[in-house]
C-alpha cells in the first residue's frame, strides 16, 4: 500500500522528513496501514540537538510570565481539540474514546500544574545565617532535556514531561514510541500554535538506535523515561555513565487480595476495571487476584459472568468496554502466554484467544477477548 502522507519528525516548529529506515504505523482495530515514519538518521538527531541548544540560549532568558502565558494558551488549545486528540489516540493505539479522553484530561492536569511554575520555582533568601553571611538560592534551567515515552499513553506521558521541563526554562527533545506517534506529533503542533518559539520542543521518531545516539550526546543534560523495567535500567545506566540527570520509571505488576468479607459484586467491578482498562496495556493493570479464605469459587463465578458480557471492539463502537492491543506481535505474545499457562496445567475459565470481531471491517484487528485463568501456581 502506498502512503500519501508520511509523517516526519518535528524540528524548529515544522515537520522534517529524512531518509531514515522506514517504520510502518498500523491501525490496531483494522490491522490496516495508517502511515509511515522514518527512524531519525544521525544527521537528523544532530539537527534536532543543535536546534534545541540554540533555542535554549534565548528561552532560558524568557520571563516566566511569558512562558506561562504560552502554557495557558496551550492548555486552551488542548481542551479545544479534545475530540480530535482523543480520536487520534484511539485510531493509532486502539483505546476506546472514553479511555482516550480520560488520558488527555490527566495530561492537561499536568499542563495546568506547569502554568504555576512561577510559584513552584521560587528560590530562598536567608539573612545572617552566619556572621555577616546571607544565603541566596535559585533554580536554574539545565539545558536540553530528553523524554522517551511508551506506546500505551501517547498523550498523557509526554504531557508529564515536556510542559514542566519547558516551563522551567529548558528546551526539550521528545522520542515517542515508534508504534503510535501520531497524537504525540499533534501535541507539538498545538504547542507551536500557542506561540512556542522555534526549537524549544523538537520530536524525533525512531527506535533504539535513535535513543542510543541521544543518550551518548553530551549536549543532552537530563533524561526522563517511562517504559519496561529492562529498558529503564539501560536508560539509567547510560545516562549516569554520560553524566546526565535521569529519572527512569520501569514497569509494574499489581496484585489484589480478596478476603472473605469482601463485597463480591463491588470487588469484581473494581477488578475488571483495573484489569481491562486500556486493554490491560498499562503498568497499573491488575493482572493477578489472590482469593483468600475460601472465597475463590464465589469470586470466579461472578468474574466469569461479568466477563462473558464484555463488549470488545473498535473505538467507533460507543458501548465497547475495551479495544484491541497495540500490534500483531503483542497479540501473539499474549496468546503465547495463555498457551503456556494452559500447557502447564492452569484452567482457562474464560478464553479470549479466538475472539474475532463480528464487523468485517475489523476482522483483521488485533483483538483478544477477556481471559480468566485459574488454578495457577507461582512457577507458571
Amino acid at each position: 500500500m502506498k502512503i500519501k502522507n508520511k509523517l516526519g519528525h518535528f524540528i524548529d516548529g515544522a515537520q522534517y522528513h529524512d531518509e531514515g529506515r522506514k517504520i510502518d504505523i498500523f491501525n490496531p482495530s483494522s490491522g490496516k496501514l495508517l502511515t509511515e515514519i522514518s527512524s531519525a538518521t544521525d544527521k537528523t538527531v544532530d539537527k534536532a540537538i543543535k536546534s534545541s541548544t540554540k533555542a535554549f540560549l534565548q528561552w532560558r532568558e524568557t520571563p516566566i510570565s511569558k512562558r506561562t502565558s504560552i502554557l495557558f494558551e496551550y492548555k486552551r488549545l488542548l481542551e479545544e481539540n479534545n475530540d480530535k486528540i482523543s480520536e487520534l489516540i484511539s485510531k493509532d493505539l486502539g483505546k476506546t474514546l472514553n479511555d482516550a479522553k480520560g488520558e488527555l484530561r490527566r495530561g492537561i492536569e499536568n499542563v495546568e500544574y506547569a502554568c504555576g511554575i512561577a510559584n513552584a520555582s521560587k528560590g530562598e533568601h536567608n539573612k545572617n545565617i552566619s556572621t555577616s553571611i546571607d544565603t541566596w538560592s535559585q533554580f536554574e534551567p539545565l539545558g536540553v532535556m530528553l523524554g522517551i515515552t511508551p506506546f500505551n499513553f501517547p498523550v498523557m506521558v509526554p504531557l508529564w514531561m515536556f510542559p514542566l521541563g519547558i516551563a522551567a526554562g529548558n528546551t526539550f527533545i521528545l522520542k515517542p514510541s515508534e508504534k503510535d506517534p501520531i497524537a504525540t506529533l499533534f501535541l507539538a503542533e498545538l504547542f507551536y500554535k500557542a506561540g512556542l518559539p522555534k526549537g524549544v520542543l523538537n520530536i524525533l521518531n525512531g527506535d533504539k538506535s535513535v535513543v542510543k545516539n541521544l543518550l551518548n550526546d553530551n549536549r543532552i543534560k537530563g533524561v526522563s523515561f517511562v517504559g519496561s523495567t529492562p529498558i529503564a535500567k539501560y536508560i539509567y545506566e547510560q545516562s549516569s555513565k554520560n553524566g546526565k540527570r535521569c529519572q527512569a520509571l520501569g514497569g509494574a505488576k499489581n496484585h489484589a487480595l480478596v478476603l472473605p468479607d469482601a463485597d463480591i459484586k463491588q470487588t469484581v467491578n473494581q477488578l475488571l476495571g483495573a484489569a481491562y482498562g486500556s486493554s490491560g496495556q498499562r503498568c497499573m493493570a491488575l493482572s493477578v487476584a489472590v482469593a483468600v479464605g475460601g472465597v475463590g469459587d464465589k469470586l470466579t463465578k461472578e468474574l466469569m459472568s461479568k466477563m462473558k458480557s464484555f463488549q470488545v471492539g473498535p473505538y467507533v463502537g460507543k458501548n465497547n468496554d475495551f479495544g484491541p492491543v497495540v500490534s500483531k506481535a503483542h497479540k501473539e505474545s499474549i496468546i503465547n502466554q495463555i498457551n503456556s499457562a494452559e500447557n502447564e496445567g492452569a484452567s482457562i475459565l474464560v478464553d479470549g484467544r479466538k475472539f474475532v470481531s463480528k464487523d468485517k471491517k475489523f476482522k483483521s484487528g488485533y483483538f483478544l477477548g477477556a481471559t480468566l485463568i485459574d488454578n495457577v501456581n507461582t512457577k507458571m
